[in-house]
């Protein structure tokens, strides 16, 4: 599953999130595939990695919120982009909590925006929308398999939910070709939300202080390192370009692995050399317990499979902050 880069050459893809975390990832990645990059970006980032490693130089950039009626259609038109890969989103389940009103805005009235401008658009033949395993919301049966109901309860999870059933509405009802990727808590270098537990932990223990752990440590949670997801996005935006079929389908990509947040911290500690103890506060609320994902059919249908095991995606992510740390 390498970077096909004969058929991403010259190729015009839209990404929308490119300041976040997946978003600078897959655009590096499509970068040195040889595609042609449009990026939409609402907020200045100065330390996001697409910033930060000048990235940003190498891409058209089209300033304005995905809220805003006629701004997508706008830019999907004027670089005549082929292939779209909607990964912007409010994705921080504490703002959620805080902020429901414009998580919602955020995550599905964008989604709805993209949607049906890249309806209208005559040159789209893919479109790749981020759902997640939250939309799956508290299940039963583990792991969540993609024939599961998604039954989000919480504001952050509802908003993903939302936008996965309007994406496969956009599929069934209109023949768009879109299809959506449910992936589990990604991390990697360049996340810059220090309250999420990889960079949090990372930079704690990278300056000799205890980590904090918000939950009781015994949540359960499928980690996808960001450079996998990169890879699997492609591989979908490529595979749904040659087979039709794949029109509205979902597809998990994980590791399936099923990782306490706990062990997740002992093991960044260990990668790092420290020997200090977690702080396990136990104030975490609106969170599912237990959740992680079947990629079978990721495997099955697309020949998917991870290219890095949890450590060696910790190894590279505490590399990454200790460059930026320094």
């Amino acid at each position: 599953m390498g970077v096909d880069s004969d058929y991403w050459r010259d190729r015009p893809v839209l990404v929308t999130g490119a300041t976040g975390l997946l978003g600078s990832w897959l655009t590096r990645r499509l970068l040195e595939a040889g595609a042609k990059i449009v990026c939409v970006v609402r907020d200045w980032v100065p330390h996001s990695e697409l910033v930060r490693s000048h990235l940003l130089e190498s891409v058209s950039v089209v300033r304005g919120d995905l809220r805003e009626p006629g701004l997508i259609e706008r830019a999907l038109g004027e670089y005549e982009i082929d292939t779209v890969m909607h990964v912007a989103a409010q994705a921080i389940v504490g703002i959620a909590n805080r902020n429901p009103l414009s998580t919602f805005e955020s995550n599905i009235q964008a989604t709805w925006n993209v949607l049906e401008a890249c309806r209208r658009a005559p040159t789209v033949r893919a479109v790749v929308a981020a759902s997640s395993d939250k939309a799956y919301g508290d299940q039963p049966d583990l792991p969540y398999t993609e024939d599961a109901r998604l039954a989000a309860c919480h504001p952050y999870d509802v908003s993903k939910a939302c936008a996965d059933m309007i994406a496969q509405s956009y599929a069934k009802s209109f023949g768009l070709p879109v299809a959506i990727t449910r992936c589990g808590n990604f991390y990697g270098g360049g996340d810059l939300n220090w309250n999420r537990i990889v960079p949090g932990t990372v930079r704690s223990a990278l300056r000799g202080q205890r980590p904090v752990i918000r939950s009781d440590g015994q949540y359960i949670r499928d980690y996808f390192y960001v450079e996998d997801g990169a890879a699997a996005y492609m591989l979908l935006a490529r595979e749904l370009h040659a087979r039709p079929e794949l029109r509205g389908a979902a597809f998990n990509f994980s590791n399936e692995l099923q990782i306490t947040v706990l062990d997740l911290v002992r093991r960044i500690l260990r990668t790092v050399g420290s020997d200090l103890q977690p702080e396990i506060r136990n104030e975490a609320s609106n969170e599912i317990r237990h959740q992680y994902l079947s990629a079978a059919r990721a495997r099955r249908e697309l020949n998917w499979q991870p290219l890095f095991t949890l450590d060696e995606g910790l190894t590279r992510t505490i590399a990454w902050y200790r460059e930026f740390l320094a």
